[in-house]
């Protein structure tokens, strides 16, 4: 389905028809999970991420440890459960949601497309901000460069096997940076311990807004609909599916804390930034303090493949939403177009906007937190009421589904306690 998304016809090449072969078939297929993997952790760890986990650990120190804690849960509850519905019923969110209740797969698809496009103006925002700290290049043009590579990676007639790779190999290449700079900035590793459990302080529009920036919006789906081509699908599938979401949240989880302490060291170490100023990043002053200029070319290098990555996967699965509203978008050739054309728009948007990068980013994580609850919903829905039909007579784990509606009730709350201070938060 996605390596025929991005192909001018369904064919394959000639070279490709020699290598049909039972050990090129399973090459493909660990591709292709992999790629998963790697799209849900790339685009849980974007440019939006980075900059919420900087300005937040700057403002509340360790005692924001707690919010990465939480968002680590919640997303053990969604991601476990969506990879688990979308692939034992073998379709995509849309489609499942509509054949639960016909329409909201018409209302999840909207709110889904609306949130990835405004998280779409904030990646392509991070992109502009990694090619200025890591090349020096105008933040503008920077983002148009940004969206216009991610523009020729869809372009590519192998597409999807361009897009594997490129989000492995930008996950594994920020796990390894972030990782030496929390080494250097020497975090103190015991009270991020003792706090990221009996924190001293709980800000609930700070939770939503990173579990917005993390698990919200379209990176609820991300994996799970890539998953959907490895073919892998079904009740009799399930314990795969169950491996392959399980670590792709330990991946974005690692990543998470790692982060958080490399920021940690260097506001532990008495260096305060302006967040009111919308020209500073936090997450660029801190590698900058902790190395220099070599330090700001790491975090542009950072940012700009967490942009991109990012750029990719919320490209992708926003387009996959947009096959509600028409079948011809379902897939080949148009739903390609349409997701050249998503980043095209996104690409617009952001240059006609005018508003400071930074300031976008923190803006479109609270707005996907407040998305994120309804499609949990509707998913909790289909797992206990909708297995015989939906599910295939699968028996969903009771556990699974009430961890799963815990998290869907604990995501309801902090949405509607949250909507006045993120209003607030943007509006200010």
């Amino acid at each position: 389905m996605y390596e025929e998304l991005f192909m001018v016809d369904n064919q394959p090449e000639p070279k490709e028809r020699k290598e049909n072969s039972p050990k090129a078939f399973l090459k493909s297929r660990r591709r292709t999970i992999l790629g998963a993997i790697f799209l849900m952790a790339t685009s849980a760890i974007g440019p939006g991420f980075i900059t919420q986990t900087a300005t937040f650990t700057f403002q509340m120190g360790a005692a924001f440890g707690f919010a990465i804690l939480v968002s680590v849960v919640v997303d053990f509850a969604v991601q476990l459960n969506v990879w688990r519905i979308v692939t034992v019923a073998g379709k995509r969110a849309g489609q499942l949601a509509n054949e639960a209740i016909p329409g909201l797969g018409h209302v999840l698809g909207m709110l889904i497309v609306l949130g990835g496009l405004a998280f779409n103006i904030g990646n392509i925002a991070g992109g502009g901000l990694g090619m200025n700290a890591m090349l020096g290049i105008d933040p503008q043009w920077g983002g148009v460069l940004t969206g216009v590579l991610a523009i020729a990676i869809f372009l590519w007639r192998r597409a999807g096997r361009v897009v594997d790779v490129v989000v492995m190999v930008l996950g594994v290449g920020m796990i390894v940076l972030t990782l030496y700079v929390a080494i250097v900035s020497s975090p103190p590793v015991g009270e991020a311990l003792r706090q990221t459990v009996l924190p001293d302080e709980i800000n609930f529009a700070t939770i939503t807004t990173i579990i917005g920036g993390t698990v919200g919006g379209y990176i609820t789906y991300a994996g799970a609909h890539r998953y959907l081509d490895s073919g892998l699908i079904g009740p009799e599938n399930v314990q795969q599916v169950h491996r392959a979401s399980t670590n792709g949240i330990i991946v974005v989880s690692v990543m998470r804390f790692i982060l958080f302490l490399a920021i940690l060291g260097v506001a532990a170490s008495g260096l305060t930034v302006d967040l009111a100023d919308p020209e500073v990043n936090p997450a660029g002053a801190a590698f900058m303090h902790v190395l220099g200029n070599a330090g700001f070319r790491i975090f542009g290098i950072i940012f700009w493949a967490a942009a991109l990555s990012s750029v990719i996967g919320s490209a992708y699965t926003s387009a996959t939403f947009l096959s509600v509203f028409s079948r011809k978008l379902h897939d080949g050739l148009p739903l390609r177009i349409a997701t050249v054309a998503f980043i095209v728009v996104s690409l617009v948007l952001y240059v006609l906007w005018g508003a400071a990068p930074a300031a976008i980013l923190v803006f479109v994580g609270g707005l996907n937190g407040l998305i994120l609850p309804i499609g949990l919903t509707i998913f909790m829905f289909i797992g206990w009421f909708r297995q015989q039909d939906l599910l295939h007579g699968y028996r969903y784990p009771k556990g699974l589904l009430i961890f799963g509606t815990a998290a869907t009730v604990l995501s309801w709350y902090m949405a509607i306690v949250s909507v006045v201070p993120i209003y607030e938060m943007i509006s200010g």
